[in-house]
């Protein structure tokens, strides 16, 4: 399996990203970078699609697919494949406030942590539908993170289409995700245009 292990700062730098955006709260001490080269559209599509793939921690060869899959959904084509992303388990862990960030929802996902509907789920691209009930699995649920965060005074923050609820840590997918709902800097239009040229 491929992994991304660019450093995740550093790759926020170049892509003009805020670290809060991946969920580190840790601030660079190097600025932005901005430079005053013209970029041509091309540059500017490919930049908006290195952007969605980095935040959601996905290879080209799965973001593809989730284009493909968006494109023949009902609706618009740029919204379907955010919502598509922002429905993998990964993503909706970290969404839960289970995890401090993306890359460790997914870890939590791989070591068998999390239940969906009360089955174990240890593949992090799979996708929720509404009604699903994501768990900590009862025997993770004594391991000293989750016990941390259970105690923690910090109330679970989900955003309003998936209910939280930081006694059980527990979390259910209320509805599908709308473009309201995604608060990631993406233009996902000029995604669309890159791959339909």
């Amino acid at each position: 399996m491929a992994i991304d292990r660019v450093p995740a700062l550093k790759r926020c730098r170049a892509l003009g990203l805020e670290p809060a955006v991946i969920g580190r709260s840790k601030v660079s001490k190097r600025k932005l970078e901005k430079t005053n080269r013209k970029v041509s559209e091309y540059g500017l599509q490919l930049k908006e699609k290195q952007k969605a793939k980095f935040i959601y921690g996905v290879l080209e060869k799965q973001f593809r697919g989730y284009y493909e899959k968006a494109k023949i959904m009902q609706g618009v084509t740029g919204e379907n494949l955010l919502g598509l992303l922002e429905r993998r388990i990964d993503n909706v862990v970290f969404r839960l406030g289970l995890a401090n960030t993306r890359r460790q929802a997914r870890q939590i996902v791989r070591h068998g942590h999390i239940t969906v509907n009360g089955k174990r789920l240890d593949i992090p691209s799979a996708l929720v539908s509404v009604g699903d009930v994501v768990a900590v699995a009862e025997k993770s649920a004594t391991n000293a993170f989750f016990k941390e965060l259970r105690e923690s005074q910090n109330a679970l923050s989900a955003p309003a289409w998936l209910e939280a609820d930081q006694e059980k840590l527990t979390g259910k997918v209320a509805r599908f995700p709308s473009r309201d709902d995604i608060d990631v800097p993406v233009n996902e239009q000029a995604i669309v245009e890159l791959y339909s040229r």
